[in-house]
């Protein structure tokens, strides 16, 4: 029983871990937007489609799509 509460706990805390990593990334990228970064139209687009994505997973509670939509903006920005 005792390790159940554990394990619980865990992915309690992993939970909130992955909540709080969205909105960094998400401040990473319109840091990074802010200073003109040298993308063509069409990565800039995409990185803006992501950034749109990332906090709309991340309002839904679907930290971990977030994270790893956020992830590929994050790519494309070199970041």
């Amino acid at each position: 029983m005792r390790n159940i509460f554990i394990l619980l706990g865990a992915l309690a805390i992993s939970t909130s871990a992955l909540a709080f990593h969205c909105p960094a990334d998400m401040k990473k990228i319109d840091a990074a937007l802010a200073t003109n970064p040298k993308l063509n139209s069409e990565q800039l687009s995409e990185v803006k489609k992501l950034r749109a994505e990332g906090e709309t997973m991340h309002k839904a509670g679907k930290h971990q799509d977030s994270v790893d939509t956020l992830g590929k903006a994050m790519k494309i920005l070199a970041i």
